[in-house]
């Protein structure tokens, strides 16, 4: 009789956490994604207490793509868009538990008279962007303007991507590697611009953990809401409240794309939020 192999163990699945904004009274458009400086101090203590170990994208991407090791039971941490709290108190917490992050920026909310697709906000300046490399944080790039990727056409698509790295690595000296989809909003096409634009990896969103065995161009997040709790934090170090990636998208979300893409077409490109 023919023995079955013993089942492969499933992949060790990795907190991803976006952020937004930490403060008190956050613009109405943003605030669901938003957590107060409380929260936001009782989330950090809440991951240190369980024992995961931080590490920036960067490293995560590089278990993905070249099987480098990762820490025991790791977590990574996230913000995106560049909020003004970010090079402060915000920062601040992080290295005074000394845990790594990476901070994904909207190149022209940060840059005086360059603009973008976002509303208003209270937002940090391009020239604090080295500051957060000395506090601890990995930089990567979050598109110039804040649009729906996926509806972009190709020379769109490719300024947002290279526009905005190359933004980055002027002011910071040195190359930035890693992207993040607005909104999460990605595609065949954009992983494969994304690629072509000289990154070596980009995150979604996707409401799910990620593992060892992710996507290296659409690594899974959970947005963290201000709604969510303690509690919701312990689940997600543990490895629970949600699927771990990679799956394939809903046909919800390809559906979704599609109406999208339809009208921007009529309407031009659209903020992703």
């Amino acid at each position: 009789m023919t023995r079955r192999p013993p089942p492969r163990p499933a992949p060790a699945r990795v907190p991803v956490l976006l952020y937004h904004a930490v403060m008190d009274d956050p613009p109405a458009w943003i605030a669901e994604f938003t957590v107060t400086p409380r929260q936001f101090t009782a989330h950090l203590d809440a991951v240190v207490a369980t024992g995961r170990t931080p590490v920036p994208v960067g490293a995560l991407a590089d278990r993905l793509t070249t099987g480098a090791p990762l820490p025991p039971r790791p977590v990574v941490l996230t913000f995106d868009d560049g909020f003004a709290d970010l090079p402060g108190p915000t920062a601040e917490a992080l290295a005074e538990r000394a845990l790594p992050a990476t901070a994904y920026l909207t190149t022209g909310a940060l840059t005086p008279g360059r603009g973008s697709l976002l509303p208003p906000a209270p937002m940090m300046r391009l020239a604090q962007v080295p500051s957060l490399e000395r506090h601890g944080l990995e930089i990567g790039a979050h598109t110039v303007t804040h649009p729906q990727l996926d509806t972009l056409r190709a020379p769109q698509l490719d300024r947002e991507l290279r526009e905005s790295k190359a933004t980055l690595e002027d002011v910071l000296g040195h190359g930035v590697a890693h992207l993040a989809y607005p909104h999460g909003y990605n595609s065949r096409a954009v992983r494969g611009a994304a690629r072509r634009a000289g990154y070596a990896s980009a995150v979604a969103v996707r409401h799910a953990l990620s593992s060892e065995t992710d996507e290296p161009y659409r690594i899974a997040r959970l947005i963290v809401r201000r709604g969510h709790t303690v509690a919701d934090v312990a689940a997600w170090m543990a490895g629970e409240g949600a699927r771990a990636a990679p799956f394939p998208d809903s046909a919800a979300t390809v559906g979704w794309r599609l109406y999208r893409r339809a009208r921007a077409v009529a309407r031009g490109p659209q903020f992703a939020g």
